[in-house]
């Protein structure tokens, strides 16, 4: 295990908090960070140690659920949450609670583990997947994913700088580093709620993974440009591609979900952002309407998320081969209609939070290689995976659709 604590006393509503949260995310199936943010609202007097221990011990829970799961001596939340404890380096209190628990046969029973699929705590069907699409480079890649996220944050430059943002933060007790490669990006030295900052009310900035910052750039755009987001969701890069249009052209974010886009007009009005159009994608008619009107056009597509599992890790709990074959049949359906919105000469990026190929680089060979794809070239890919950049597993493919 490679979570950390500051050393600190236990308290038994805190603990039952994390048990009610492990209730919604796995009896119920419900989303880790939403589950989280909604336990943290039910008791105001909870203070920030303790908002902090039940957040981080809810994740950390959720990440390492199957290998805690294996060395309980029993399924009730006591016992599951003192075995994590243990797995920590932590001491338990001598509580009636944890009278169940043998500190040493848990021990024992752990260094006998040789399964790597258990020793990483993911389901046997990702370790034969993992091994079969990224083959030598599975078993780093996955350790790397089960390392927490660290905070990074967007600086939105319509409205500050890097290094202005830098020194407010540090006036209110946030430190943050620069990483090199990432302009706009800030990291967090320690853990942190940052979303009550009056930096953040002010639009300063967002927070994003420095891999998912690299995806709007690729795009390459310009002042005045008139740029698609067809897969915009909460519109966390359609408000970075504002920032680097300078606030100048068209920005139309489009996705199939409008309470998405309703998200991201409120967020685009924090921020600034004036060039900012959603559109809800009603089915092939509005794909339609757009035909050849675009200069860029981002492709964020849907995915299985695996490059993200060090801030979602319930997803690999809600994976299956199945969805993830569905899912790559969407991507795939992107590809044949959505970059008929964009104008000869005019360049896409196609993008996912995946670390396997089946979603990125054969995706793009397939559609290269068919019919829709014929007047495309590719200019540029990029895998990026967290072993070697530190932050979340990516792919980036720039193209280009050729003038007739």
């Amino acid at each position: 295990m490679r979570g950390e604590f500051l050393p600190m006393k236990l308290h038994n509503n805190t603990i039952r908090g994390v048990h009610t949260a492990l209730e919604a995310i796995f009896e119920d199936g419900q989303y880790a960070d939403k589950v989280i943010e909604r336990t943290l609202k039910s008791n105001p007097k909870w203070g920030a140690r303790d908002r902090s221990f039940i957040a981080e011990t809810t994740y950390e829970m959720v990440r390492w659920w199957r290998l805690i799961n294996h060395l309980s001596p029993s399924k009730d939340y006591w016992d599951l949450f003192g075995t994590y404890w243990l797995m920590q380096g932590n001491a338990l209190p001598d509580w009636e609670e944890f009278a169940r628990i043998n500190p040493e046969k848990l021990k024992g029973k752990y260094e006998s583990i040789t399964d790597p699929a258990l020793l990483e705590s993911i389901p046997d069907w990702l370790q034969k997947l993992g091994e079969a699409e990224l083959g030598g480079k599975w078993a780093s890649e996955i350790h790397a994913l089960n390392e927490e996220a660290e905070v990074v944050l967007r600086v939105n430059t319509l409205k500050t700088t890097r290094e202005r943002l830098k020194n407010q933060l540090a006036e209110d007790g946030i430190d943050t580093y620069l990483a090199k490669g990432y302009p706009d990006a800030l990291i967090l030295e320690e853990r942190q709620n940052v979303f009550r900052n009056p930096a953040f009310k002010a639009g300063l900035f967002e927070v994003q993974d420095a891999s998912s910052q690299l995806v709007a750039s690729a795009l390459a755009v310009e002042p005045g440009m008139r740029v698609i987001d067809a897969c915009a969701g909460a519109g966390g890069k359609s408000l970075h591609l504002a920032a680097l249009m300078e606030n100048k052209g068209k920005v139309i974010s489009m996705d199939v979900e409008e309470w998405k886009l309703q998200q991201a007009k409120l967020r685009a009005r924090r921020n600034g952002v004036s060039i900012f159009e959603p559109k809800v994608i009603e089915g092939t008619k509005t794909i339609k309407r757009l035909k050849e009107s675009a200069d860029r056009l981002l492709l964020d597509v849907p995915c299985s998320g695996l490059g993200v599992l060090r801030r979602n890790p319930d997803t690999k709990w809600k994976l299956s081969l199945e969805s993830i074959e569905k899912v790559r049949q969407t991507q795939q359906e992107i590809l044949q209609s959505y970059p008929s919105m964009l104008k000869p000469g005019g360049q896409m990026v196609y993008a996912t939070c995946s670390i396997l190929p089946s979603e990125n680089e054969l995706q793009i060979q397939k559609f290269l290689g068919s019919e829709a794809g014929k007047s495309f070239e590719l200019i540029e890919d990029k895998k990026v995976l967290a072993q070697e950049s530190g932050f979340d597993g990516f792919y980036i493919a720039r193209l280009k659709k050729k003038s007739e």
